[in-house]
């Protein structure tokens, strides 16, 4: 049983606010319910009350031309609170809670009232749908009346709810609206004091925005970049390159990136840092493309004359390594028994130009086929001159590993000296010996195996280390840091070396690692 001491006037005052009901009897949006009412009861009276603190207005008044009259003198307060349904009131005057009333004493001398609560959701009276008649009634309602009469109030509150979950709705709609046009104005001042130029687009691609920044670096009008535009502004053999990426982003989901040159409003071109990221809804869906363009001209043209000056250096220090093997040749013609001597150490300062050749910069045009920071690559450089057309001298398996220009000189003087040695007392001296080398990645250490097959049988290893030896002891151990072990066998010479890999470069871990291993036979 509902207990209406337990809701204060503040709270229904509040949830009556919520419904809001001004103006609502001019529509007459209740009238055929109240008509009902009356036609039900036979009452020449129908009215659908809202009791608020000081006095209960009409939404609808069927024989009633009073728009409010006070609560304290009215009967639907206390309908809206009766403990049963509907409150039926026989005869006024017999009543003592209504016998004073001005209605009952006076005009229009209420006799008979009968009245259905009208209860919201949740549980808060908020007054009454009732039937009046100047004639006293002691039989009251039959139960079908009275019955319809419940009827009628649940339809009362079915369009009054209706009502109120349009506004909260509408309330709700307009809330939003008002934070997505504040979150835009939040966005556009962020973007315009931005020193990138940003803009957007919708999933299709079209762009639809553009900060500030980007009319200021273009020259060009609120509106006139918008739709694709925006390409004609890029410099004319970039154009297809950014299309085909932008469409590959669309079409795919992937970041855009590339850089290229756009007109600036003074008219030239300037280098630009184009990005994109595509922003998703819950399910996944692409519902807009936020990216920037970032002015890197500067940084570009730095970047070309460094490594213009780079490549010139680099140039210049291999023509000193041709300067050098042409003096030592000069040498030996001069001092014949200088010869032999002169042709190892031309053979060293060679591959030691190899090795610069393979880590320095490079145009795009003298820039090697593999990866200039693979192991594997600077050892097939290495190994060029030792292999046939036909027949793979040295096999190279295993992992790759990063190197840098740190490494890359102690690595070519060390595999120098053990192909050159191999070629002229070990595998390589015969026609079908031929040379292992295995490289594995052991956590942070780097195995590199050297086997020597199929040539000449040795009887017994070297009595004194000759300066081959001495260098390659030179190369993995003091500039690598690293370990050598030898094994002569009677089948050749097996060479161990372990060297820590953050030896072979800066960053190790960069470049090729244990995931890439190569197992694509010989390098060449």
């Amino acid at each position: 049983m509902f207990d209406p001491s337990a809701i204060s006037e503040e709270q229904r005052a509040a949830l009556i606010r919520s419904y809001d009901l001004a103006g609502y009897r001019e529509n007459g949006d209740l009238d055929d319910l109240a008509g009902f009412a009356a036609e039900l009861c036979h009452a020449p009276v129908a009215l659908v009350s809202l009791v608020e603190q000081e006095t209960q207005q009409f939404l609808s008044a069927i024989g009633f031309d009073a728009q409010l009259t006070p609560r304290d003198t009215a009967f639907c307060p206390h309908a809206m609170v009766a403990h049963e349904p509907v409150m039926v009131v026989p005869d006024a005057r017999l009543d003592a809670r209504f016998a004073d009333f001005p209605l009952v004493t006076g005009t229009p001398h209420i006799r008979f009232y009968a009245g259905a609560r009208l209860l919201s959701p949740e549980g808060v009276p908020l007054g009454a749908i009732c039937v009046i008649s100047p004639d006293a009634r002691p039989e009251g309602l039959t139960a079908f009346q009275a019955r319809g009469l419940e009827i009628l109030a649940t339809a009362v509150m079915g369009r009054l709810q209706d009502r109120r979950a349009r506004r909260e709705h509408e309330r709700a709609v307009e809330a939003s609206e008002a934070r997505v046009a504040d979150s835009e104005q939040r966005f556009r001042t962020l973007a315009n004091t931005m020193p990138q130029m940003v803009w957007s687009t919708l999933p299709d691609g079209y762009h639809d925005y553009y900060n500030a920044r980007w009319y200021d670096f273009t020259g060009m009008l609120p509106g006139t970049t918008d739709g694709e535009a925006w390409n004609g502004m890029f410099h004319k053999d970039d154009q297809d390159r950014a299309w085909t990426l932008w469409r590959h982003s669309l079409a795919t989901g992937d970041p855009y990136q590339i850089e290229y040159r756009l007109r600036h409003h003074d008219g030239t071109y300037r280098w630009v840092l184009g990005r994109a990221l595509p922003i998703r809804d819950a399910e996944g869906r692409i519902i807009r493309w936020f990216g920037t363009c970032t002015d890197i001209h500067e940084q570009k043209l730095a970047m070309e004359e460094r490594e213009i000056v780079s490549q010139e250096l680099s140039h210049r220090i291999k023509n000193i390594f041709a300067v050098i093997s042409g003096l030592i040749a000069f040498a030996a013609r001069s001092h014949p028994g200088f010869a032999g001597i002169a042709g190892d150490l031309r053979e060293r300062i060679t591959a030691l130009g190899r090795a610069h050749d393979f880590v320095r910069p490079h145009s795009p045009q003298s820039r090697p086929r593999g990866r200039q920071d693979s192991l594997h690559g600077l050892l097939g450089d290495l190994f060029a001159p030792y292999q046939d057309e036909t027949d793979s001298r040295i096999r190279l398996s295993g992992d790759d590993v990063t190197v840098d220009d740190r490494s890359a000189t102690p690595l070519a003087l060390l595999f120098h000296e053990l192909a050159t040695n191999a070629a002229k007392y070990g595998a390589l001296s015969l026609a079908d010996g031929h040379v292992r080398l295995e490289t594995e990645l052991r956590g942070e250490m780097v195995q590199l195996r050297w086997i020597e097959e199929d040539g000449p049988t040795l009887i017994a290893p070297p009595v004194h280390a000759g300066f081959g030896s001495q260098l390659v002891e030179l190369s993995a151990v003091r500039q690598l840091g690293g370990q050598v072990q030898r094994d002569w066998r009677a089948t050749g010479l097996s060479v161990t070396i372990d060297v820590p890999q953050a030896a072979f470069s800066r960053s190790p871990g960069t470049g090729p690692n244990r995931s890439e291993p190569s197992h694509s036979g010989p390098s060449r």
